[in-house]
């Protein structure tokens, strides 16, 4: 498919103007948000973490909490973490998840000083799906997190590699914080990645992939365009899409975006163009 006839495709499946208007709105008026962060937007590519990058987000995520927002925060990245620190290894499942008792301490230990430059304190919470699925575990952690949230202490969410084989899967976290998202009633939910949103192809191969700003009733097209595009060093866009779209069905915003776009937080709360929105569509799944 030549690339015109992709733009005058992309052209003919865009969301109107009004709506993605009035989704930004929502988006930035938003008092309550869970910001999911990946491995990539965390470590570099020696899987060091990148004191740099984690700096970044928790200033991002502090311009928020200064506007008097409340935050959750799913960060990925205690496996990564953990190889920077001991090597990689053979990479077997018990490997993996030794891996990320290691690195989740040191990722931890790397927030609770980024988030003290601002005064803020922060809390672990360690999850599997099991957790978010089981009534009376799902009741006791949203009573956590609802009296985490009224001290103004900042709530950071990790699946439990340790003990949660299945956690270990490419995009859990995606999954994970959509599924945080529904249960605790936030009213916005952002996915930082190593790429600017969902693109038309993959971007890390296609140099004319473009930027599809909004998803909403075109949602069928966007996700066959990112099921052709999707491959191993990209899949994981797929569970980022799946999980914002499962919150607009619940009536909720979705961004993702780049985690290096400067102030892309703050960009998000004053209805900047940034990254793919998801309009919220409450249930269906419209083609």
């Amino acid at each position: 498919m030549s690339e015109t006839v992709d733009d005058e495709a992309a052209d003919e499946h865009a969301v109107d103007r009004e709506t993605v208007d009035r989704t930004r709105e929502q988006a930035a008026d938003a008092d309550r948000v869970i910001v999911k962060a990946g491995t990539n937007s965390l470590t570099d590519a020696e899987s060091n973490l990148d004191d740099e990058k984690l700096d970044k987000l928790v200033d991002d995520l502090v311009d928020l909490l200064d506007r008097g927002k409340e935050i959750i925060l799913v960060s990925s990245g205690a496996v990564g973490a953990g190889k920077g620190r001991v090597g990689n290894g053979e990479e077997t499942l018990e490997e993996l998840q030794a891996l990320s008792t290691v690195g989740q301490s040191h990722l931890m230990r790397r927030y609770t000083e980024s988030f003290e430059r601002h005064g803020y304190t922060v809390a672990q919470i360690l999850l599997t799906q099991d957790d978010l699925e089981n009534p009376d575990r799902f009741t006791n952690f949203h009573n956590t997190i609802e009296t985490l949230l009224e001290w103004g202490v900042v709530p950071i969410i990790n699946e439990n590699d340790a003990i949660g084989t299945e956690e270990l899967r490419i995009g859990d976290n995606d999954m994970i914080s959509a599924s945080i998202a529904v249960g605790v009633g936030v009213d916005l939910l952002v996915t930082l990645t190593d790429v600017g949103g969902v693109y038309t192809g993959n971007p890390k191969e296609d140099d004319s992939a473009a930027l599809i700003d909004a998803v909403g009733e075109n949602y069928g097209y966007v996700q066959g365009l990112v099921d052709e595009s999707a491959g191993e060093e990209f899949g994981g866009i797929q569970t980022k899409v799946s999980g914002a779209r499962t919150v607009s069905e619940h009536g909720i915003p979705a961004v993702i975006a780049k985690s290096t776009e400067p102030e892309v937080l703050e960009q998000i709360a004053t209805q900047k163009a940034v990254g793919t929105i998801f309009v919220p569509i409450n249930g269906g799944h419209n083609e």
